[in-house]
């Protein structure tokens, strides 16, 4: 054995130790929101490169974690954020001034801020490796028995940051980031024998993927599309669509061959995206086939949960997911909760999965995405649910439930999928990373706070309504903002979005009528006879 082997089988299993510390010190499901804790924040997206460039202004979604300041809610609660890039102080003070009952000076002692100031594309984890003293600044502030690290995704870079911090991260260790992956999904579909689209596991080159798809038209004779899929793309961007009607007239042997070629002519979900550059990222990522699955009325919900230290397993949260693109793959945003005509057969579902990742070893947050289509039953409309994908991260959906969940301190009710505040109401919520326009580019956060405070579109902790705005630092550059839109019913809160998305357009020199926020953003919700 060499020793750069020896080393990574010491960094290994001491990072398996110190999760084991985490099943020692959970207790119950919230004593980590209301012990005595250091969090350290690293909101790193350590994905593929290439495909986050996919998605505008990504290095600004570090911010998307700064929910996790609310946490300071508790007066026992440290945290320690860490960016690429400085944060602006007004984004910050936005988020402090959240919390009711805490002195805003109290949270602020509280709150820790590191930066690499380095703006290169790498994730934030890989900067943060390379500078060894800020790992050495950042340990000495922490309380190591009391402490804890928390990211957007787990890869090996995070396993060895929480190995040279030492302290414990409370996230999925990579070792099991196959499950994952839109192969590793399939494969715990049949485990646990939850319905999902015929299709094929990994294949690693355009040759192999023609093959699958052969082999998928022979077994399923009446397709008319099926979705390509790099293996770990994500928000829908490594999808593409191949019409395969007109293939059932080219004799069998023939089909590998013309497959090869009508590749090509697929519609790529992502803005720009090539064949050229897709068929290059099969051998570094892997690709599966599926079939698209046709019908009249469909959506596109999700469950997200969580599995505990203790191995105990939380369903959290039901949504309908918002999809635009040419095909309906790309991910906008979500309502909250799901249609109650399946969000608990969603949860059922939910909690196979989680029991399953569970078994294998996984821990904390997972969330499964559907596709639900409706079909009569005498007379009687019928959702069926078909599994997609299991996601082993943070996500769209997940900031703008804890946000929920941390500004009313309320609970999420399984018999009914419903989430009650601490006054027994129901909340809902639109959320969106994606209202973005032309317009709104120039905007400062401090521009941004004049128009909240004018116009009084800050969220009310008295009534538990209003909107919380996120990415503020990407408004500047690519003129796109994110917003969690919380009512007291699903009219309320769509009424809130739209509110928010005229008042935008006036104050930047549109009519206020021209919006394309609710519009635009909710196609899939609307008309979702387009959604896979």
């Amino acid at each position: 054995m060499d020793v750069q082997t020896e080393l990574e089988g010491d960094r290994i299993a001491r990072f398996r130790q110190l999760q084991s510390q985490l099943r020692d010190r959970w207790q119950t499901i919230d004593e980590f929101d209301l012990g005595d804790n250091d969090i350290l924040v690293v909101p790193s997206l350590s994905l593929d490169r290439r495909e986050l460039l996919k998605i505008d202004g990504v290095h600004h979604y570090e911010e998307r974690n700064l929910y996790s300041l609310i946490r300071l809610r508790n007066p026992r609660t440290r945290l320690i954020y860490v960016t690429s890039q400085p944060l602006h102080p007004t984004i910050v003070e936005y988020y402090l001034q959240l919390l009711p009952g805490i002195p805003f000076s109290h949270a602020r002692d509280r709150l820790l801020l590191f930066s690499t100031y380095d703006a290169s594309p790498k994730p934030l984890t890989e900067k943060i490796l390379e500078r060894p003293r800020l790992i050495e600044r950042i340990r000495h502030v922490l309380r190591r028995d009391k402490s804890y690290m928390i990211c957007f995704n787990s890869t090996a870079s995070e396993r060895d940051l929480s190995v040279q911090l030492d302290i414990p991260l409370l996230a999925l260790n990579p070792e099991l980031l196959e499950w994952g992956t839109k192969s590793g999904s399939r494969q715990i579909f049949g485990e646990c024998n939850i319905p999902h689209p015929p299709g094929s596991l990994s294949v690693w080159t355009v040759q192999g993927l023609a093959v699958a798809t052969a082999d998928l038209l022979e077994k399923e004779p009446h397709l008319k599309r099926v979705a390509i899929k790099l293996n770990e793309g994500f928000s829908g961007k490594g999808n593409a669509i191949l019409e395969v009607q007109s293939l059932y007239e080219i004799a069998p042997e023939e089909r590998v061959a013309t497959i090869c070629d009508r590749f090509e002519t697929m519609n790529f979900q992502a803005e720009g995206e090539t064949w050229a550059n897709f068929s290059s990222r099969i051998p570094e990522l892997g690709a599966i086939v599926e079939a698209y699955l046709e019908g009249e009325d469909k959506r596109s919900p999700s469950v997200q949960g969580r599995i505990l230290p203790n191995g105990d397993i939380e369903i959290l949260s039901t949504h309908d997911q918002i999809l635009g693109g040419s095909d309906r793959q790309i991910f906008l945003g979500c309502q909250f909760p799901a249609d109650e005509g399946y969000r608990l057969q969603a949860q059922e579902l939910g909690m196979r999965v989680g029991r399953n990742l569970a078994a294998k070893g996984a821990l904390e947050r997972f969330s499964v995405d559907f596709l639900a289509i409706q079909r009569q039953d005498s007379n009687h409309p019928v959702w069926d649910l078909y599994a997609i994908e299991i996601n082993l991260r943070k996500g769209g959906t997940t900031h703008p439930f804890m946000e929920l969940k941390l500004l009313t301190n309320g609970r999420y009710n399984l018999s009914t999928g419903l989430f009650y505040s601490q006054t027994g109401r129901p909340k809902y919520y639109f959320a969106t990373d994606n209202l973005q326009k032309d317009r709104y580019r120039g905007l400062l956060p401090n521009d941004l706070m004049d128009i909240i405070a004018y116009h009084q579109l800050h969220f009310d902790t008295c009534t538990e309504t209003g909107t919380l705005f996120h990415l503020m630092g990407c408004l500047s550059e690519f003129g796109k903002l994110g917003l969690t839109s919380i009512g007291n019913s699903p009219e309320q809160a769509e009424s809130i979005y739209n509110h928010v998305v005229k008042i935008l357009n006036k104050e930047t020199g549109g009519s206020g009528t021209d919006d394309d926020g609710m519009s635009a953003i909710t196609p899939a919700i609307a008309s979702p006879g387009n959604l896979h």
